[in-house]
Order: structure tokens, then C-alpha cells, then sequence
């Protein structure tokens, strides 16, 4: 079914495609028959699957990353496909339109994208509304908080502090992403001291709470080892609950394009299955350094039933999907469910 789906959405424009998806994902799932076959065609139902993290039980290791679900609009329809946990953003305190379009490009020959979407939402606010709704009282869902793009990074603290409040009774968990490249001076927040000072006052926030949320922090792969090493001590001095790696990259070697060809597309984050390599360093680093001190969810090109189990192999307790399932459809969340319970 998704390969005729696929061959129609790539003669689009990525983001009317992404659009287009959204609407077909929200009328089939209007049709109950349509519902159960979407269940029955993707979901591996067997306790073996199981992940017990950070206090939360999910069904299975397979998530959906965020930046699918920006605004939390199709989450309901997509827990259909068998994913164990979806992640919704990431959110700003205020509407933002993100960055001028195109700002979305495939790269068909490399199974990758380059994005330079801006965190383009409605504002945490709407999100909020829409996760009020949810219709799978076990689907564990993650909230991906950010900052507005007119907020400097001295005040950035108060965007997530604003998010954080505004989703605390809509979200299972939480993720701090200080790591997409594409807002401005963003990942000057993953130095050290700020992001110690941002990740405190969001765990003093949380402990205030009548029960705290699991607290993780999104890193890009083009971190260095001393970076890395910086982020398992602030994972120790800040006690969240763990990290996901990778976010996208900036990094453009080893692309069957032209340098020309991709010159012309400009600045954004890197995804798919350029990125597995690196993303599967991080993970690995991170397990090894710290002795297991923390959960990973790893995420970055994960396109076949291999490459997740190289992320589980490398210590990722959990794993991720995006790219992957724009360009391998639902099937893949089966693939890799069904390779875990082989193994």
C-alpha cells in the first residue's frame, strides 16, 4: 500500500507532501474498516516487546521522533501504525511560521532529507488542546519543547519553562532540544553551563510537581568527545532521567550530490541514512562512558530492521523513526519489531 502512496507523494514538493500525508492518515482513519486493517498489517502485539523506562511501560521499542508531529494533529491516527511511543514538536511558547520555504529537500539517491523548517508550530498552546484528546490511554507520548526565535538565549529559559507548564498534564515525558541547527545560536545552548543552568531550573520546575516527569535532552551528532563527555557529567549533575541521540546534522560529506547541487539547497540539519553511522558513535560513546549510567533513545537513520538493532547493539534502550519512515512507510515499524522478537 505505502509504495503507491510513496511514488505519488514524491512527485511533490516535500512539504505539500508531508501535508498530503496528513490528510490521507486523518480520512482513512475515518473509515473503521481501514482503522483495524492499519492495526492488524502493522502491529506486533507481544509482551516480549516491552520496554520498561523512567518509570513509564512501553509496548514496544519503535517511536516516532518529533518533527513529524509538530502541532500533536495526527498522533491518534498514527498510533494505529504500531509505533510504541510517539514523540509530539518541537513546540514554542508562541506561534511561529519557522523559516522561508523551500526549506524542505529530499535526497533520493542518499534515502536522506535536509530540513531547515525553524520550528514552524502553532504555539504549545494548541498542542496542548490537541493532546487533551488522546484516544490510546496506554500511548505513551514525549513532548519536544523548545524557544521562540526572537528569544535570546539569556531568556531562553523561560520559553521552556513556559512550554514545560503549558504540556506537564498532556505528556508523558519530556525532551529538551537545544540541538536542531536551524534557529539561530540555538546550540550555543548545549555549552555546559547553560544548559546545566536550563536543565536545573526545568528539574527544580519538575520536582515542584505533584508527580515529575522524565526529563531528556536531545544532542546533535556533530558534538566532539570532550562535548560528549560534558553532557554525561551534566546528565549526573542535573539527574534527568536520559538523553536522545542524535538530532540532525550540518555535516555534508559522503552525499552522492554534487558540492554545487548541494550548495544551492543552503543551511539545515542533515537526516536518514547518512546520519546512521555517526548517531550509532554517539549512542555507543555515551553507553560506554557513563558505565550505563543512563537510558538513550537513538535516533539518525534508522532505515531497515539492521540498522535498529546496530542502535540496540550500541546500548539505545529505545529507538526512533523519522526519515526512515517517510521514505520505508509503516512496514518498517513491523520489520524491526518483528527482527527485536527473532533475535
Amino acid at each position: 500500500m505505502y509504495p503507491l502512496l510513496k511514488s505519488y507523494l514524491f512527485r511533490l514538493n516535500p512539504e505539500e507532501a508531508h501535508y498530503k500525508t496528513f490528510d490521507f492518515i486523518r480520512l482513512a482513519c475515518k473509515i473503521p474498516f481501514l482503522t483495524q486493517l492499519f492495526r492488524r498489517l502493522y502491529n506486533v502485539n507481544d509482551q516480549r516487546l516491552e520496554r520498561q523506562l523512567f518509570g513509564l511501560r512501553f509496548k514496544n521499542p519503535v517511536g516516532l521522533a518529533a518533527g513529524l508531529d509538530k502541532d500533536a494533529v495526527v498522533f491518534n491516527q498514527l498510533a494505529n501504525f504500531g509505533f510504541g511511543f510517539i514523540e509530539i514538536g518541537t513546540v514554542t511558547p508562541l506561534p511561529q511560521e519557522g523559516n522561508p520555504k523551500p526549506r524542505l529537500f529530499r535526497l533520493v539517491k542518499n534515502n536522506a532529507l535536509i530540513n531547515r523548517m525553524g520550528f514552524n508550530n502553532k504555539g504549545v498552546e494548541a498542542a496542548a488542546l490537541h493532546l487533551k484528546k488522546r484516544e490510546h490511554p496506554n500511548l505513551i507520548i514525549g513532548g519536544n519543547i523548545g524557544k521562540n526565535k526572537v528569544t535570546p538565549n539569556e531568556q531562553a529559559v523561560n520559553d521552556y519553562v513556559l512550554c514545560f507548564n503549558a504540556l506537564y498534564n498532556v505528556v508523558d515525558y519530556f525532551v529538551v532540544n537545544v540541538s536542531s541547527p536551524n534557529t539561530p545560536n540555538l546550540r550555543d545552548l548545549q555549552e555546559k553551563e547553560p544548559l546545566t543552568a536550563l536543565l536545573n531550573t526545568l528539574q527544580n520546575l519538575n520536582k515542584s510537581k505533584p508527580a515529575p516527569k522524565p526529563i531528556l535532552l536531545k544532542i546533535a551528532p556533530d558534538l566532539t568527545n570532550t562535548q560528549l563527555d560534558d553532557i554525561i557529567d551534566i546528565v549526573k549533575i542535573t539527574q534527568i532521567a536520559g538523553v536522545i541521540a542524535t538530532n540532525t546534522t550540518i555535516n555534508r560529506s559522503g552525499l552522492d550530490y554534487p558540492t554545487e547541487e548541494l550548495e544551492s539547497i543552503g543551511a539545515g540539519g542533515l537526516s536518514g541514512q547518512p546520519l546512521s553511522q555517526r548517531s550509532t558513535e554517539v549512542i555507543r560513546y555515551l553507553k560506554t562512558q557513563s558505565q550505563q549510567a543512563f537510558p538513550v533513545i537513538g535516533v539518525g537513520g534508522i532505515h531497515s530492521a539492521k540498522d535498529a538493532l546496530d542502535k540496540l547493539d550500541a546500548g539505545a534502550d529505545l529507538i526512533q523513526l523519522y526519515t526512515g519512515f517517510v521514505y520505508e512507510g509503516p512496514a518498517l515499524i513491523k520489520r524491526i519489531n518483528k527482527a527485536i522478537l527473532e533475535r
